[in-house]
């Protein structure tokens, strides 16, 4: 058995991931390695994500590693993943996914609506903060960087009444018991790729290609294609006011896309169903444009944003 050398970011939730998929790979037979590497995203802590804005900043230098020979494989949060690779590259597996939903936490509320009028949530996301606003247009929501225990050491210590984490990753971590109150997904939808994980290689390596092809989940790769899809056509990279939630329902995927403004007065859904996760998260992204998130999307980013003329 090959030994497999892995890279990724360090922080507590990164190193869990590549440790997850290192036992895996063990039980295998495989001797494997990590190499921790520091990313443009982890270099700028205190810059809020959407004023930063960069494609790939969780990634460039895991996948300049890649490149060069010095990691077999990446481990990514697939969120974090452009949805367009760079030459070379291949997404080799996609585990199964963990629970994709956003999650509410406090110390003194429940739920979100038990919050008073200004109060002062914390979360990264401008999708989050899109769709927050447009239920609570009354509640100040403050950018919210740090690893998961930093953040709520912060809520714990009372600099916010609420924080908005993934589930996903507090799941992982084994602090899924702080969580308050689960998000419905119609009420706040994901980002694409949210609770799934990307095993990511070089294109002409088959030998870690087939090393790591048992960890690939179906369903989970069709559902995260589809939501890549919606938000390649959206025109969008993981720190823009785009969600979109895909799951396999009988034979077909049911997909929810949603595409707000930061304030939460202009809110695009789109749902509907299809059999090929491609075709059905293009349509969805290009009706959502149609619909208004072309106009909602210029006025975020300005009219240099990434945002694809229609066909």
């Amino acid at each position: 058995m090959a030994h497999l050398r892995i890279g990724s970011r360090g922080s507590q939730l990164a190193l869990w991931q590549a440790n997850h998929i290192s036992h895996l790979l063990q039980q295998r037979g495989h001797t494997v390695s990590i190499d921790v590497i520091k990313t443009t995203g982890d270099k700028i802590a205190d810059v809020t994500l959407a004023k930063v804005g960069t494609k790939g900043m969780f990634t460039k230098e895991i996948e300049e590693a890649l490149a060069e020979g010095r990691v077999d494989l990446a481990v990514h949060s697939l969120k974090d993943l452009p949805t367009e690779l760079p030459s070379g590259f291949v997404i080799a597996a996609i585990p199964e996914r963990e629970d994709a939903r956003d999650a509410f936490f406090s110390v003194h509320y429940s739920r979100l609506e038990e919050l008073p009028s200004g109060a002062r949530v914390g979360t990264s996301s401008l999708r989050r903060q899109a769709q927050l606003h447009a239920v609570r247009a009354d509640l100040n929501i403050v950018p919210l960087r740090g690893n998961v225990d930093t953040r709520l050491r912060k809520l714990e210590s009372g600099e916010f009444a609420a924080i908005i984490l993934a589930a996903a990753g507090v799941t992982r971590l084994g602090v899924a018991k702080a969580i308050r109150e689960y998000f419905d997904l119609d009420q706040m939808c994901p980002a694409a790729g949210q609770g799934a994980l990307a095993i990511e290689a070089r294109s002409h390596d088959s030998q870690t290609i087939e090393a790591v092809k048992f960890l690939d989940h179906p369903q989970t790769r069709a559902a995260v294609e589809c939501e890549r899809a919606a938000l390649n056509a959206l025109g969008g990279g993981c720190q823009v006011p785009i969600g979109a939630y895909a799951e396999v329902n009988g034979r077909e995927l049911l997909l929810r896309a949603v595409v707000a403004s930061p304030d939460g007065k202009q809110v695009i859904r789109d749902r509907r169903s299809g059999s090929d996760p491609r075709k059905l998260g293009m349509e969805a992204g290009l009706e959502l444009l149609t619909r208004g998130a072309r106009q909602i999307l210029e006025s975020v980013y300005g009219t240099e944003a990434s945002v694809p003329q229609q066909p």
